[in-house]
């Protein structure tokens, strides 16, 4: 089995993945007038402009696009594509907000609401803690919760699972925890990750536009604080992911200018591993005036972030959100993260998700196989890697249901 590592920065790329790119991609001259610019901008190494971003978008031929961020992707990491061992839990789904966009929340007296005590969080994870690596969480804000809850929270999850990664809290998470706590939220983390917490999902971003966010999620952080709180994050060693819900009222012009957003804070911090784009699921939710996003949309805006985020390392084709299928299609386009094994989530499908979860690593290695990928399993925050054979010991799929009744 081979295996490797590498540094919690650099994320597994190839140091040399600026050469790797310049050789492997066309003359410039093959391109048609419009791209010569963009090609010579990603064989000089620079970082492609607001206005370059915007061309890409309105360029009519999706392949070509594909292409070079696929010759992004390749240069980086060849044809190796990543994936964990993970599970979703979602410690409460009542929230003092109510995003428009949102089928997740409920009102503390809905007949479903539910707020998960530290117990019943630990026992959402026994049935999986011995094919999983990572515990994914994330939840409403509830009124009563400040930072006590989440301390005991995650000191009893590394108790009694030391070696399972916890990523944990979005911005808007983290903004109220420490509203509730009187703290702010740099202290927030601070005591967090000295009880266990590991890294933060990055989810929560929507558009970092605010008009768009006074529309899609009012009384949601900021799109300053939403960086600022990842600024606080990376500057006490807490690695992030970034996110982009797309797909409700927004621009191509303000999709493009949040990733340069998140490309600056990189260029500051160094803390982003993966950017996370996910269109708007509008099933179960309530923004009628949503744009939508096609399936070749969505090929695009992944294309178009790996070619414009050149520091953030890792794009991931979320399939929780955009199905199997499509994120088959998106290791085409740039992406080389495909999630993980999921054995339960609940976000994705109260809005409309029909995406299967609790796959065994064969189960998912087998979409990457077919897309001509190498499946490398990872750990949560990309230092350690090791190739995924058929013959991997210990590789079993776990179907349990898992009530989203509290107390059940």
């Amino acid at each position: 089995m081979q295996t490797w590592i590498s540094d919690i920065e650099e994320c597994g790329i190839d140091h040399d993945w600026r050469s790797h790119l310049r050789s492997n991609l066309p003359t410039t001259e093959s391109f048609e007038p419009e791209l010569q610019n963009i090609v010579n901008t990603l064989r000089n190494g620079k970082q492609l402009t607001l206005e370059q971003g915007i061309q890409l978008w309105n360029y009519p031929n999706l392949s070509v696009v594909a292409n070079l961020a696929d010759a992004c992707k390749k240069a980086r990491f060849g044809n190796q594509v990543f994936f964990n061992s993970n599970l979703h839990v979602n410690q409460t789904n009542i929230c003092t907000l109510a995003c428009k966009f949102c089928a997740f929340r409920r009102g503390p007296k809905a007949k479903d609401a539910y707020a998960l005590s530290v117990e019943e969080f630990l026992g959402r994870i026994r049935p999986y803690e011995a094919v999983i690596d990572e515990v994914h969480t994330v939840g409403g804000l509830h009124p009563d919760w400040d930072v006590t809850y989440y301390e005991s929270l995650f000191a009893a999850v590394k108790s009694e699972f030391p070696d399972i990664h916890i990523k944990s809290l979005s911005a808007v998470e983290v903004k109220h925890i420490a509203e509730v706590s009187g703290i702010s939220p740099r202290s927030l983390l601070s005591r967090l990750k000295l009880s266990g917490l590991d890294s933060l999902p990055g989810g929560g971003a929507e558009i970092l536009d605010d008009e768009v966010r006074d529309v899609i999620c009012f009384g949601k952080e900021s799109s300053d604080e939403y960086i600022s709180i990842h600024r606080d994050a990376h500057s006490i060693g807490l690695p992030t992911n970034c996110t982009m819900l797309f797909g409700t009222v927004e621009s191509v012009e303000q999709r493009i200018a949040h990733l340069c957003k998140l490309r600056d804070l990189q260029d500051e911090t160094g803390g982003f591993q993966c950017f996370v784009p996910y269109p708007y699921l509008p099933d179960n939710s309530r923004l009628p005036e949503a744009q939508l996003a096609s399936g070749s949309e969505i090929l695009r805006m992944i294309a178009v972030s790996r070619l414009m985020l050149d520091n953030i390392p890792h794009i991931k084709a979320y399939r929780m959100n955009i199905g199997d299928r499509l994120s088959e299609l998106a290791l085409h386009h740039g992406a080389d993260d495909f999630d993980g094994t999921v054995g339960h989530e609940e976000i994705m499908h109260e809005a409309g998700s029909s995406t299967v979860v609790g796959y065994s690593k064969s189960e998912l290695t087998r979409f990457i196989v077919e897309a001509k990928g190498l499946p490398v399993q990872r750990n949560s925050n990309y230092t350690k890697f090791r190739r995924y054979d058929d013959d991997d010991e210990h590789d079993c799929a776990i179907h349990l249901p898992i009530s989203t009744t509290a107390g059940d």
